[in-house]
């Protein structure tokens, strides 16, 4: 795909500097650009390579004023950074334009299927399935009976829905998702031996979630395992049955939630995050990466370490951490000296 400084300016709502008509068809860069590409300035300690740059064309604030002469053409706006965004979100969907369905697929004759459906090839809808309108399944997505999935939503290539799971409206589930799959349920017996609970809830998503690649959702064991709308899930994340996310949660790579674990809204955890199951997590909570949670936590908490203490706590515990050795060797010391002292009465 090509476009023209005049038809990026135009989508920008942008003020051209240079030639109008100059075309570019890849993104890049500011210190990698080439001839063809489009780039961005936002933050001031990459403005050398302004001067430098092969790109056709550069995305700079509107108050940016070249201390020499250059050779692109400078597209100026309120926010660079921003309209560079906007323009990846233009060029991702653009991108994505596909529609029809491909051969082979499968979809059984008591799905309900919305227009414009996108079905890559060897993809397969059982009974029973609700699609809605706009929806774009890729190459290689198996959705189980009675799953219903909303406007909008894209599934990426691999995934597995699991039977009776719901997806809601302009959601993204990355390559490998696995939703619905049995919650880890099993009861010893006298003799040791585990036996299966059986797993007869479901998963549903609400609105507006991205779920990253490789992450795996569990049914639940009863009712729902429910990730609210606004979540966004990095890749290979593991959440257990019957566990629920609040809305507008993030959550970065690899982190797992055990079973029964009720996170509330707009919280922030960091990656390798461990959650024991059956606590509650408050609202707005902040936890540092690599943490491992065993308790309830309130509203507003910022949280790090195993297991976890208040932020600030941590910070200062880790002054000692380090000099433990130092510490260590220091009472050593001081014993032998009492020692020697008591010797001498």
């Amino acid at each position: 795909m090509k476009f023209t400084a005049i038809q990026i300016a135009e989508i920008l709502d942008g003020e051209i500097f240079g030639k109008k008509n100059v075309e570019v068809f890849s993104l890049s860069k500011i210190e990698e650009g080439e001839v063809g590409s489009l780039t961005f300035l936002s933050n001031p300690k990459y403005t050398p390579f302004l001067y430098s740059t092969k790109a056709s064309i550069v995305i700079v604030n509107k108050d940016f004023i070249p201390e020499k002469e250059i050779e692109t053409t400078l597209i100026k706006v309120a926010d660079a950074y921003k309209a560079f965004s906007t323009l990846l979100e233009f060029y991702d969907n653009a991108k994505a334009v596909k529609s029809g369905i491909e051969i082979p697929s499968y979809i059984n004759e008591s799905a309900i299927i919305g227009t414009n459906l996108y079905l890559g090839a060897f993809s397969y809808i059982s009974a029973k399935v609700s699609v809605g309108s706009n929806v774009k399944i890729y190459p290689n997505v198996y959705i189980g009976e009675n799953v219903k999935i909303g406007d909008n939503t894209i599934i990426y290539p691999g995934s597995k829905i699991y039977s009776e799971t719901i997806i809601g409206s302009n959601c993204t589930l990355h390559a490998g998702v696995i939703l619905g799959s049995d919650g880890f349920g099993f009861i010893p017996s006298a003799e040791g031996v585990f036996s299966k609970i059986p797993q007869i809830g479901n998963v549903i998503i609400e609105d507006n979630v991205d779920i990253g690649a490789a992450t795996t959702i569990d049914r639940a064991t009863l009712g729902s395992t429910i990730i609210r709308k606004g979540v966004k899930l990095d890749n290979q994340i593991q959440i257990a049955h019957n566990v629920e996310i609040g809305a507008n949660t993030v959550i970065a790579a690899q982190t797992g939630i055990a079973g029964s674990a009720k996170i509330g809204e707009n919280c922030m955890i960091g990656g390798q995050v461990g959650i024991v199951g059956h606590i509650t997590i408050g609202n707005n909570v902040r936890i540092q990466a690599q943490s491992g949670v065993g308790r309830n936590i309130k509203d507003d908490e910022i949280i790090q370490g195993s297991p976890t203490m208040g932020y600030s706590d941590f910070n200062k515990s880790y002054v000692y951490f380090k000099k433990l050795p130092e510490l260590v060797a220091t009472i050593n010391s001081l014993e032998k000296d009492i020692k020697a002292l008591k010797g001498k009465k």
